[in-house]
C-alpha cells in the first residue's frame, strides 16, 4: 500500500511538471500599415524572421513585415499595382 502511494504522489507529481511550460508572453502583432511607417522595427522582424525561415516565416507579423517591405519597394519603383489573383482569373477560357 505504501508503494502504490508513494508511486501515485511521484506521478503526481510528474504530470504537474511535465504540464508547466514556460509563459510567454503574447506578441503583439503589428499591421503592414504599421510596419509601412516603422521601417527600423520592420528590418529587425524581417531579419529574425529571415535568420529562422523554419519556424518563423509563416507568423503574422513575419508575413506582414514582408508585405510591407514588398510593397514599400513597389512604391519606390513608380507604384505599381499588382491585382491579386483570383480563383476565376486562374479558370478564365
Amino acid at each position: 500500500m505504501k508503494k502504490l502511494t508513494v508511486l501515485l504522489v511521484v506521478a503526481g507529481t510528474l504530470s504537474m511538471v511535465s504540464g508547466c511550460k514556460e509563459n510567454k508572453p503574447a506578441e503583439v502583432v503589428q499591421t503592414v500599415d504599421w510596419y509601412k511607417a516603422h521601417e527600423a522595427e520592420r528590418t529587425e522582424v524581417l531579419a529574425k524572421c529571415r535568420s529562422n525561415p523554419g519556424e518563423l516565416a509563416a507568423t503574422p507579423n513575419c508575413v506582414n513585415a514582408s508585405r510591407a517591405e514588398s510593397s514599400s519597394i513597389w512604391s519606390a519603383r513608380g507604384s505599381i499595382q499588382v491585382k491579386p489573383l483570383t480563383a476565376d482569373d486562374i479558370y478564365k477560357k
